[in-house]
C-alpha cells in the first residue's frame, strides 16, 4: 500500500517511513511545511507536496500517517476524513481535548488510527499473550518507568524542525503529554479493560521550559488493577529508563527496554512460587513502528482490528480531566 506522511520530521523519517518499508508498504507522497523537507522527500523518490488538500487531489497515497505537531493534528485528519482516506494520527490524538472532540466527530464511521505503537511492540504482545493464559494469574498491578533525556536546547534534525515538545501551545503540556499516555494504553491493552480512575502529579524540577518535565501517574481500572507510571524528561539517557512490569498472584513479568521506537528488549517471567526466572520468546527483529505499519494496512484491507477512536477518546478525556487538575500545582 501507498504512505502518505503528514510532518516529515525525525520521527516520521527515522521511524515510521522505516516501519513501514519492513511492513512491506511504501511511502509515496509526504507533506510537509518545510522546503528541505520536501526536497529530502523528493530525493528519496516521493511526491512532495505544502498541503494535505494538494496530496489527496492528487492520489498520490492509499492511507495516511500524521505526524504533526499535536495542535496541528486536526485539520489533516478531517481532510482525510472528509475524502474516504484511513488515517494513522500520533499520539495524543491532539493537544487539546476540543481538537480531540472534532477529530473524533469528522472520523466516524471510517478507519482512524491513534499511533500508539507500544500495543504493536512485539515483546509486549507476548506479554498479553502470557497474561491471557494465565502465566502469572490474575493481574494486580501495571508499573512503567519511561523516561529520557530532553534538554531545553535540543534540535532533532540539526534545526530543520523546532523542539515543539515543550511549547504548551503546540504539544498540549510537557514529558507527561508525550510519553505517559504510551503506558496507559498499553496497560489498557495489557489487562483488557479501560482505565476507571487517575491522577497525575505534575514535576518541573531540571529543565528551564515551561512544561512539566516529570510526573507521576496513578491509575485503576474498574475491576480493581493498579496502573503506576514514571515518566520524564530529566532521567539521564546511560540510566535504566525503560521497564514494565506486570504483577500477577503468581508471578511478574517484566519486560526491559522495550517501550520506546525501537525492537528488542528483554521479557522475562519469574513464577511467584519459587521464584525461577525463565525468558520469554518474542520476534526481537520487528520495531513497534513496523508491526503497527502492518496492523494498520490489514484494517485496511479489511482485515479484523482493534484501532477505536471511541476507547482512544475515552481515555483522553479521563487524562484532560487529571491533567487538568494537576497542572493547578505545578
Amino acid at each position: 500500500m501507498r504512505w502518505g506522511i503528514v510532518g516529515f520530521g525525525w520521527v516520521a523519517r527515522d521511524y515510521m517511513a522505516p516501519g513501514i518499508a519492513a511492513a512491506g508498504g511504501r511511502v509515496s507522497a509526504v507533506v510537509d511545511p518545510s522546503p528541505a523537507a520536501r526536497a529530502r522527500a523528493e530525493v528519496a523518490g516521493m511526491a512532495a507536496f505544502a498541503t494535505v488538500q494538494e496530496m489527496l487531489a492528487a492520489d498520490a497515497c492509499d492511507l495516511v500517517y500524521v505526524a504533526t505537531p499535536n495542535d496541528a493534528h486536526l485539520a489533516p485528519v478531517e481532510a482525510c476524513a472528509a475524502a474516504g482516506m484511513p488515517v494513522l494520527c500520533e499520539k495524543p490524538i491532539a493537544a487539546s481535548l476540543a481538537d480531540a472532540e472534532a477529530m473524533a466527530e469528522a472520523v466516524a464511521g471510517g478507519l482512524y488510527g491513534t499511533a500508539f505503537d507500544q500495543r504493536h511492540h512485539p515483546a509486549h504482545v507476548a506479554m498479553a499473550e502470557a497474561i491471557d493464559r494465565d502465566a502469572i494469574g490474575r493481574v494486580l498491578a501495571v508499573r512503567i518507568v519511561y523516561a529520557c533525556w530532553l534538554d531545553p536546547a535540543w534540535s532533532p534534525d540539526g534545526g530543520e524542525h523546532d523542539n515543539w515538545r515543550t511549547d504548551p501551545a503546540r504539544a498540549g503540556g510537557g514529558a507527561v503529554i508525550d510519553l505517559a499516555l504510551h503506558g496507559l494504553d498499553l496497560a489498557q491493552y495489557l489487562v483488557n479493560e479501560p482505565l476507571a480512575d487517575l491522577s497525575i502529579a505534575l514535576q518541573r524540577r531540571v529543565h528551564a521550559y515551561p512544561v512539566d518535565d516529570g510526573g507521576m501517574l496513578m491509575g485503576r481500572t474498574g475491576n480493581g488493577v493498579l496502573v503506576q507510571s514514571h515518566v520524564a524528561y530529566n532521567c539521564a539517557e546511560v540510566l535504566p529508563r525503560r521497564r514494565l512490569e506486570v504483577l500477577g498472584e503468581r508471578g511478574l513479568l517484566v519486560a526491559i527496554d522495550t517501550m520506546g521506537q525501537t525492537a528488542g528488549g528483554t521479557l522475562l517471567r519469574r513464577c511467584g512460587v519459587s521464584g525461577l526466572e525463565t525468558r520469554l520468546a518474542f520476534d526481537a527483529a520487528t520495531s513497534p513502528f513496523a508491526a503497527q505499519a502492518a496492523a494498520f494496512m490489514a484494517a485496511a484491507g479489511g482485515a479484523p482490528h482493534d484501532f477505536s477512536m471511541a476507547r482512544d477518546l475515552q481515555l483522553m478525556r479521563l487524562f484532560d480531566r487529571a491533567y487538568r487538575e494537576a497542572a493547578r500545582w505545578l
